[in-house]
């Protein structure tokens, strides 16, 4: 039977299930943000004394309660059924009853140009004088995502960075499949190069950067840079980036179900970005691990996490640079899982993490 439509437009199963998704959110969200504040001894007590031990690698106490709070209202992994706009829905609540606004200079919406047109943009603004500037793309699968669910993590590398960030709100699937968000990217790059100095920050040391599928437009971008023989970012901050789409890697294995990320989600994602695309996933602009050539391109900061699935093609990556003769700077975190960079406000491994990729990253750039 079709459900009666409301007033306005929307069938009531779907706004109960919006609904039932911001309550779900809501505790969940109250849930993470008292867990800053729970004492250590007290988060093992209430794992019941036990830990999660994979690979060599022992999950973070505040993770592990983290994910195992989250099981208990009924979410596991990024996406919730099969609608993108509930999985969206679904993430830009999840972000926003956890979210602390973390306090910078100034922050301005924007426009840039993409690559069919102008993009929606978000310009953090540092107080130091002639600081390098982050060209940032976020995570989400290619599909879902924006700049509010990534907006904590881009004020938090502004404000221990001491740089420039502009995040770019390139296209998203399945609206518009791959390469679109790859085209946008590169588009946003160039136009943050020429306006660099409008911005603040200095036109030499433009960076680009992003998580999960962020770090894979990253990647691309770099790659398309030189494919065009146009300047190489001053580096790519690279946070467990997906390099190759159809791997099949030890921790894709291990860390399928689980730990956040899930191979359900990878596979939804996947359809979406993919299905129906003019390329595949075997082509660079997609998977950039499978480049003929990582020589030349800006030197990496590549962080990967220990309970990820992405983990395995995130060191395949640095090591396919560093054979190339690109400099490679790889870190990984065993404690900490797939999006630990926007867990930092938790405290835990993720914070340590977060702040030591972060503080890599303003290294890198001082030395450019």
């Amino acid at each position: 039977m079709t459900d009666t439509l409301t007033m306005t437009g929307q069938p009531r199963a779907r706004r109960r299930t919006l609904r039932a998704q911001a309550l779900v959110n809501t505790i969940a969200g109250l849930t993470l943000r008292g867990l800053p504040r729970i004492p250590e001894p007290m988060k093992r007590a209430m794992l019941g004394g036990r830990s999660i031990v994979l690979d060599g690698n022992t999950l973070d106490t505040t993770l592990q309660l983290m994910l195992a709070g989250q099981k208990a209202v009924g979410l596991e992994g990024l996406v919730v059924g099969e609608d993108v706009a509930a999985a969206r829905t679904q993430l830009e609540l999840l972000s926003a009853s956890f979210a602390r606004r973390i306090p910078v200079p100034q922050v301005s919406d924007l426009t840039v140009s993409g690559a069919v047109g102008p993009i929606r943009a978000r310009h953090y603004r540092t107080a130091e004088p002639d600081a390098p500037l982050l060209v940032f793309f976020h995570g989400g699968g290619h599909a879902i995502g924006s700049l509010d669910t990534h907006d904590d993590l881009c004020r938090e590398i502004c404000r221990s960075g001491a740089v420039h960030v502009l995040s770019v709100d390139y296209r998203l699937a399945p609206e518009h499949k791959a390469p679109a968000g790859a085209d946008d990217a590169y588009a946003a790059y160039l136009w943050a190069r020429e306006n660099a100095a409008t911005l603040g920050a200095d036109p030499r040391r433009v960076a680009v950067g992003g998580d999960s599928a962020g770090g894979n437009l990253s990647a691309v971008v770099a790659l398309r840079a030189r494919a065009d023989n146009a300047p190489q970012p001053a580096l790519q901050l690279l946070f467990y980036p997906v390099t190759d789409h159809g791997a099949q890697t030890r921790s894709r294995t291990l860390f399928a179900n689980g730990f956040f990320l899930t191979q359900r989600d990878m596979d939804w994602f996947t359809a979406r970005f993919l299905d129906g695309a003019s390329v595949g996933g075997d082509h660079p602009d997609v998977s950039p691990l499978l480049a003929d050539d990582h020589s030349g391109l800006a030197p990496a900061l590549i962080a990967t996490a220990g309970f990820d699935p992405l983990r395995d093609e995130g060191r395949h990556y640095a090591e396919a640079l560093r054979a190339a003769g690109t400099p490679v700077d790889y870190r990984e975190y065993g404690a900490v899982v797939h999006g630990f960079a926007n867990f930092f406000t938790l405290g835990g491994a993720s914070a340590t993490a977060t702040a030591d990729v972060i503080s890599a990253m303003r290294a890198h750039l001082s030395r450019v």
